[in-house]
């Protein structure tokens, strides 16, 4: 059975300004590779209601899962969590397990929970609570879709709270070898070799170093030995490549 397939929506004018790197989609695409599930899209979309519903709506009806990171905070300008709910069509209030959640984190630093902090507790019915013990705030499943905030220290705790729930397939493993050549002269063995094991994928990644020229070739897949003859076969093509 092939591995269940994914996709990340990122969400933030933050990230499409420059001002701010976005970290999440890294870290997930490699504990989603861990855990065998395939990443095949991201997403990043600007705080515009309109575009953050059409593209939950696109994305969960061709992935087997959606990873959203980012406005799910007390601000204005947080409205993920009532885009997902416009997505499916769901009510959305301040929920009591998550408004106890919030209390007892607020509780415990001496701080009032107010109007604003209260914004975080709103989750649309028939969601499912994911875990934040970072900042305590919680994000939430519906349907097919995983909504998580957007501070990588709190996405990649969510992830870890959500990852267990999810049934993945075999994890996806890789090979590097280093070729001091141009892409223009591995580009035929290396065809010949993606044609030959049609169940790896290969990329070739370019690079200048000190001047020369080189390609980073990595091979991906589910099954190791296939791995194992496809880069000896590689290496064999390229006497001096190094791994």
């Amino acid at each position: 059975m092939p591995n269940p397939t994914a996709a990340m929506l990122v969400i933030g004018d933050e990230i499409l300004s420059g001002r701010t790197r976005d970290a999440n989609m890294h870290f997930l695409a490699g504990e989603l590779t861990k855990h065998g599930v395939d990443l095949r899209e991201v997403r990043v979309v600007s705080d515009d209601a309109d575009a953050i519903v059409e593209a939950v709506d696109t994305l969960r009806g061709r992935f087997d899962h959606v990873f959203t990171s980012g406005g799910i905070g007390p601000t204005h300008d947080d409205i993920t969590a009532d885009c997902i709910a416009r997505a499916f069509d769901a009510p959305i209030d301040v929920r009591d397990d998550a408004r106890e959640i919030l209390q007892a984190h607020y509780d415990r630093q001496g701080t009032q929970i107010n109007e604003a902090r209260l914004r975080m507790a709103r989750i649309p019915e028939g969601a499912t609570l994911i875990d934040n013990p970072v900042s305590a705030a919680p994000g939430f499943t519906l349907g097919n879709v995983h909504v998580m905030a957007g501070v990588p220290q709190v996405f990649q705790a969510m992830v870890a709270s959500v990852l267990p729930t999810i049934t993945g397939g075999d994890p996806v493993l890789s090979q590097t070898l280093r070729i001091e050549r141009g892409e223009g002269d591995i580009a035929a063995p290396l065809r010949e070799l993606a044609e030959a094991h049609p169940d790896l994928s290969f990329g070739s990644y370019p690079y200048i170093r000190d001047g020369v020229f080189g390609v980073n070739v990595v091979i991906r897949g589910t099954d190791g030995a296939a791995l194992d003859a496809a880069m000896q076969r590689l290496a064999d093509a390229f006497p001096g490549a190094t791994e």
